[in-house]
């Protein structure tokens, strides 16, 4: 769940930004200072600056120019060791950009990987969180395609998702990764700004390949993407009611690791650290008396928005805060290792791969856009979002049938299962009941149980073993079993208590 700038949905996908702060209302300078130093912890560079820049004073190969409202992309030719495991002889792969619409002049961009398996297969995006942090380094480091060696090669992903769905990655909001606007006035603050560009994105995307307008929709991402995807879910399935444009087949979406509802899953932090010895049972006493102003704090965002909702976060966060000062040096994403030598993982290859000007070249990025993994820019254009519930819309998709997977590893402290586990109990909707009691059922992969499963009709969840914050960088093969029994209805438990496998 949640630390200020989480990167990684990956981060809160990733990073979900610590701060040690006081219950003041806006200390915003040392919340600055962590967040660039989380990012450095992660051996990534942020930049506040970097995608936003004044076009007169920058020069654009006209060939990778965008149109208003319109596609450009490129098809690429990686060089990549190894065998892709495809069935198909020609795959497609796509870098491209969307000139967002009721923007001054920002652009989207974009990966697009068809799958390996069939065209036929579903369509499906993945989101990073952060806020602000790029879904490259899901691509590169969890569920895309291919992975980067030390030596800068490209090397087939034996557990790609693109073995069973076409794979669209995207970087957003605007001013993450390789998107970019020479306007200030570009930049995103909230769910309906966010859920807006990326559903008008989609609107471009089919057009340009109406060949995938019929197939499944699926919406994923980690982390803070636990905001992004419930919003999107619910702008896509407004724009169908209403036949705004073209039809986008949504069928379900799934989130890993994820912040949704931060009034529970803040309050679940003491727990989960009490359960897996992080804290001894007199912090955990000291430490819940923050609870209750965590709780108000929290609903005061909830009914209100703007400032209240930073009051609440940095209130909330000294909870996490106060189970960090403990845990001497712990892996927040991964409670089983340190973060030794001030680098909780290495994703440095992502940064030095995409900042060769051979490879921006291929891609067609303009020559003066620079890779950002995380922006921190964007991370604090968000910080009134942080602690909304963005549980509230799923319920009516529910309603509608529209499949939700929640999954976690049972590993991260940062967006852990069981605060995750306890939004998913306690949403309202007309399965609820029929939900909580619902048995758990073993989720097996190749004979072994991989996780803890629970589901009643179009509502799952999944505790993963053996994983952190990233489940398929963790858990590669089970997370595209998961997907893929998922998409294809198998994944509902059996009554011997198992779970269909592939």
């Amino acid at each position: 769940m949640a630390s200020p700038l989480s990167i990684l949905s990956l981060f809160l996908s990733f990073l979900l930004f610590t701060s040690s702060l006081s219950l003041t209302t806006k200390p915003s300078f040392p919340l600055r200072k962590t967040g660039h130093q989380l990012i450095r912890d992660l051996n990534l560079h942020p930049n506040p600056e970097v995608n936003f820049f004044n076009t007169h004073t920058t020069s654009f190969d006209d060939n990778f120019k965008v149109s208003e409202s319109k596609i450009f992309e490129k098809r690429l030719k990686f060089d990549v060791h190894g065998e892709p495991g495809a069935t198909v002889n020609d795959l497609a792969h796509h870098a491209g950009y969307y000139h967002l619409q009721h923007t001054v002049d920002a652009r989207m961009f974009y990966f697009f990987f068809e799958s390996r398996k069939a065209k036929a297969d579903p369509v499906v995006i993945w989101l990073t969180g952060g806020p602000g942090c790029s879904s490259e380094l899901a691509l590169f480091y969890e569920n895309g395609p291919f992975k980067i060696t030390n030596n800068m090669s490209l090397v087939w992903n034996d557990y790609g998702w693109d073995k069973v769905s076409n794979m669209l990655y995207v970087d957003q909001p605007t001013g993450t990764g390789f998107s970019y606007s020479s306007s200030g006035e570009d930049t995103r603050h909230d769910e309906t700004g966010v859920s807006n560009d990326l559903y008008n994105f989609l609107q471009a995307f089919f057009m340009a390949h109406p060949d995938y307008v019929n197939n499944d929709f699926y919406i994923t991402g980690e982390s803070y993407a636990g905001h992004y995807i419930p919003s999107f879910a619910s702008r896509i399935n407004q724009g169908n009611k209403n036949r705004e444009g073209i039809h986008i087949n949504l069928k379900g979406f799934a989130i890993g690791n994820g912040l949704t509802d931060p009034g529970i899953q803040y309050q679940a932090y003491t727990d989960y650290a009490l359960a897996n010895n992080l804290i001894s049972e007199s912090d955990y006493n000291q430490i819940s008396q923050r609870i209750p102003n965590c709780e108000q704090a929290t609903k005061r965002c909830g009914t209100t928005g703007t400032d209240t909702c930073q009051s609440a976060l940095y209130v909330c966060q000294q909870i996490f805060e106060d189970i960090l000062s403990i845990t001497n040096n712990i892996n927040y994403y991964d409670i089983r290792k340190k973060c030794e030598g001030n680098l909780c993982y290495d994703f440095s290859r992502v940064e030095t791969f995409l900042g060769q000007s051979s490879i921006k070249t291929a891609l067609g990025i303009p020559k003066n856009i620079d890779y950002v993994s995380c922006s921190d820019g964007v991370y604090e254009a968000m910080m009134n979002d942080w602690m909304r519930n963005l549980e509230v819309g799923i319920p009516e998709l529910l309603e509608a049938n529209v499949k939700l997977l929640v999954y976690a590893g049972e590993y991260d402290l940062i967006c852990n299962w069981l605060g995750n586990s306890r939004w998913v109990h306690a949403m309202s909707w007309s399965g609820q009941k029929d939900f909580v009691a619902a048995l758990n059922a073993s989720f097996l992969v190749d004979g072994k149980e991989a996780g803890i499963i629970k589901n009643h009709g179009p509502l799952t969840f999944i505790k993963v073993h053996n994983a952190g914050h990233m489940v398929p960088m963790d858990q590669p093969r089970a997370s595209l079993q998961m997907l893929e029994l998922w998409m294809t209805e198998k994944l509902n438990p059996l009554r011997k208590g198992k779970v269909a496998r592939l």
